[in-house]
């Protein structure tokens, strides 16, 4: 059987052919946090500790070189010192979508403390899988220069993450300069991001293969929000 590196590894290649820039990082931490979440036994108490922890580390792999800096000087207790700092004038959003979205964005905010939050809630049709609006929280429209970064844990048939990036291209906001981080992703919602959305990058902390006849991802982790807040 093919070992998982070597899985992760094909899958991710396949989809950087279709110039959708997905990345699975390959940090200690992030694959032990996602060991704690896939598995079933795990309360839901620590279930939403390992999620803050996926949150956190995969929105520092998400803002290298993302990010907008300016170069300054400052004065140290000695002499004047070279400094970087995140430019304050270009927009950065944290957009959580509801409710999963949430389990991520306590990591995500000790990562980017000064970014906006504004929130999308979606809700998904059992039988059709379907994904309808049922909060949406964005102004009317955004300064074209402005970062997003949208919390999903779960990319599987796409409905939501491509009502979400609708959402966001008709405010003005440039696909290129959105990030997306998620915990398990799957191959039909990356498909349809990587035909519509090609400058997109992601942040996964995997890739898994296949969804089954209730549209969740196998082997996954079940319903991200139910296991989060134990409802």
């Amino acid at each position: 059987m093919m070992g998982q590196t070597n899985r992760l590894d094909l899958l991710t290649r396949a989809f950087m052919a279709l110039q959708l820039r997905i990345y699975v990082p390959p940090h200690p931490l992030i694959k032990h946090w996602l060991g704690v979440v896939r598995e079933a036994s795990t309360p839901s108490g620590i279930f939403r500790s390992a999620m803050t922890e996926l949150g956190r580390w995969l929105t520092y792999e998400a803002v290298r070189e993302w990010l907008p800096t300016l170069e300054t000087t400052v004065e140290t207790p000695l002499q004047p010192c070279p400094a970087t700092f995140i430019d304050p004038d270009v927009p950065i959003i944290a957009l959580p979508i509801l409710r999963a979205g949430l389990a991520l964005m306590e990591g995500v905010q000790s990562a980017l403390p000064n970014a906006a939050v504004y929130h999308l809630g979606f809700v998904r049709n059992e039988e059709t899988l379907a994904a309808s609006c049922y909060l949406n929280k964005l102004p009317a429209q955004l300064d074209a220069q402005t970062r997003v970064l949208i919390s999903e844990p779960m990319l599987a048939t796409g409905g939501t993450i491509m009502a979400t990036m609708a959402e966001l291209t008709q405010r003005g906001i440039d696909p290129a300069l959105v990030r997306i981080v998620s915990v398990v992703t799957a191959p039909p919602a990356l498909q349809k991001l990587a035909e519509a959305y090609p400058q997109l990058t992601i942040y996964a902390a995997t890739i898994d293969e296949a969804l089954d006849e209730n549209g969740f991802i196998v082997p996954g982790l079940g319903d991200a929000g139910d296991r989060t807040f134990g409802t």
